[in-house]
């Protein structure tokens, strides 16, 4: 297999992420979805409404969102609304909670725990989708990249509970199981969409330890990186993992033991014998 290609940029910018999606070369059709973390009220690493409006509205895009599988502010679509205006994406784009109205199962093929993804029901009013991704820790997957921002993001509440479950309700104690369900239910969404439908970006900055599902936190300790760009979920992930590791910035500790301490490449791993992607990638600098 060759290998895939990872566009990469240190600008951290609005302009660049335009760059670095026309860099792609692909053209996202129709009615695009972009994914993307709103971000539990009290954290503040999600990406900013100001940095992406400009690759929203080129996209003519919706910013979706599905409900969460425990407490907080975003696991009711009422709330979840609020929260989305709070943070400012509703001021750049419309937005949908796609769960608003019940899910709907995609066939899982492959897997060893899920038969069937449950993920909100509006993915069918979708052609395409940008899987806009804020790279960070993640305190059960290790790291939060394309890869958990397709499976967890875009399962309904119930869909997050089976993969949490590795197939059934509720939270697995095979944590590797856990992963390897994510890596199954992005299997199913690439399959309904079309790979050719999906592009992932990737932006590697406030790297804290900590998701933008976290309501307090940790600050991040090591410099932000910069963009990733590419047409495969595995390669970018993986690109973003091994820049966390050649950072020259001693403060990459903490991600790193975040990562490892949770295993989180086996999502990578996973998603590769799969065949969703590969883990062989060249870093093209734009």
């Amino acid at each position: 297999m060759d290998k895939a290609i990872v566009y990469f940029t240190k600008d951290l910018s609005s302009d660049s992420l335009i760059k670095m999606y026309k860099t792609l070369n692909v053209q996202l059709k129709d009615k695009v979805a972009v994914k993307l973390s709103s971000g539990e009220p009290g954290g503040h690493n999600f990406l900013q409404p100001e940095m992406i409006k400009d690759l929203v509205h080129l996209l003519n895009g919706t910013i979706v969102e599905c409900n969460t599988a425990y407490g907080g502010r975003r696991c009711t679509t009422d709330q979840h609304l609020k929260v989305l205006d709070e943070h400012g994406f509703s001021a750049i784009a419309p937005c949908d909670i796609m769960d608003s109205e019940g899910d709907m199962p995609l066939p899982v093929s492959g897997g060893k725990h899920l038969k069937e993804n449950f993920v909100g029901a509006h993915l069918k009013n979708y052609s395409s989708i940008l899987m806009l991704s804020h790279f960070k820790g993640h305190a059960m997957g290790g790291f939060g990249g394309a890869l958990k921002n397709m499976s967890i993001g875009i399962a309904s509440s119930h869909g997050k509970s089976i993969i949490h479950g590795a197939g059934t309700s509720g939270w697995t104690n095979n944590h590797d199981a856990f992963l390897e369900s994510m890596a199954e239910a992005c299997q199913s969404v690439m399959a309904y969409m079309g790979r050719e439908n999906i592009v992932y970006i990737n932006v590697a900055n406030r790297l804290s330890v900590d998701c933008d599902c976290d309501n307090n936190p940790e600050e991040p300790k090591m410099a932000d990186i910069g963009i990733f760009a590419s047409t495969d979920p595995v390669a970018i992930d993986q690109a973003c993992v091994d820049a966390v590791y050649n950072s020259p910035d001693p403060g990459k500790s903490a991600l790193i033991e975040r990562m490892e301490s949770r295993h989180g490449i086996h999502t990578v791993e996973t998603a590769a014998a799969l065949g969703l992607g590969n883990r062989d990638y060249e870093i093209v600098t734009v």
